[in-house]
C-alpha cells in the first residue's frame, strides 16, 4: 500500500476543495441568471376561465387579468384568435394571452364551433341539447386556441388543445358555460373535481403547449 507524502495528501485534498466551490459557485451564478417567471395578461372577464388559466398555469406562468371589449370578426377558430390577439397587444401595449373556444357537433358539420358563446346565451343547456335531438350522433369537439403576443407589432402564435367527448342533458353545477352538457368519459366537465379536469381539458392541452414554448425560449436565453 502506498500512502502519498504530507505535501501531496494535501493538493489532493485542496484541489478537491477548489473543484467542489468551483462546481457551487458555477451553480449559483446559473441560479443568479436564471430567466424570470414571464408575465402575461390574460385578457378575459370570465372569472371561471381566469381561474382554470391561474390554476394550470400556477407553476411555471404569472397571469393577470385585464377585460377589453374587443370587436370580434368573423371566421375561423384561428382568425378570430389571430386577430383578437393583435387589438389587444395594442391596446395593452405589452404581453397578453387571449383564448377562443369552439364547441363543435359532429352531426352538423362543426356547428356551433366558435360561435359557441352566442349559442349558449340564445337557447341554453337545453337547446344544445335540442339541436341533436334529430341525430343518434351526440358526439361533440371541444376546442380551445390560445394567442399570445409578446407586445405590439410582434406575431401571434397560437396553441391549441383538443378533447372529444358528446353531448348530454345537463348535469353538475351550470355555472360554466357549457360544462354541463360536455361528456368525457362518464363525467360532464361540470361533474368532475377541477383538478381531474384540469389535466384533461381542451383548455389544458393548449395550455400544456404554451408552457412548453415558454419553456423552451426560456432555455434559449439562458444558454446564449
Amino acid at each position: 500500500i502506498l500512502s502519498l507524502p504530507e505535501t501531496d495528501r494535501r493538493y489532493t485534498i485542496n484541489h478537491r476543495h477548489i473543484q467542489t466551490r468551483s462546481k457551487t459557485a458555477s451553480k449559483t451564478k446559473k441560479m443568479a441568471t436564471a430567466a424570470p417567471r414571464p408575465t402575461v395578461n390574460f385578457i378575459t372577464g370570465n372569472k371561471n376561465k381566469l381561474a382554470e388559466v391561474q390554476a394550470i398555469l400556477s407553476s411555471t406562468i404569472d397571469v393577470q387579468s385585464q377585460k377589453l371589449d374587443l370587436i370580434e370578426v368573423q371566421g375561423t377558430l384561428e382568425e378570430v384568435t389571430l386577430d383578437k390577439c393583435r387589438r389587444a397587444a395594442e391596446q395593452i401595449q405589452g404581453p397578453v394571452l387571449v383564448e377562443d373556444t369552439c364547441l363543435c357537433f359532429n352531426a352538423l358539420k362543426g356547428l356551433p364551433g366558435p360561435y359557441i358563446k352566442w349559442f349558449m346565451e340564445s337557447i341554453g343547456h337545453e337547446g344544445l341539447n335540442n339541436m341533436l335531438a334529430a341525430y343518434e350522433d351526440k358526439s361533440a369537439r371541444a376546442v380551445c386556441t390560445f394567442g399570445y403576443s409578446a407586445g405590439p407589432g410582434s406575431e401571434p402564435i397560437l396553441f391549441q388543445g383538443v378533447t372529444d367527448g358528446k353531448i348530454v342533458p345537463a348535469r353538475g353545477p351550470a355555472s360554466f358555460g357549457w360544462d354541463a352538457v360536455f361528456e368525457y368519459e362518464g363525467k360532464t366537465y361540470a361533474e368532475m373535481e377541477k383538478a381531474a379536469k384540469n389535466k384533461i381539458s381542451h383548455r389544458f392541452k393548449a395550455l400544456e403547449k404554451l408552457q412548453a414554448w415558454f419553456a423552451a425560449q426560456n432555455a434559449a436565453s439562458s444558454s446564449s
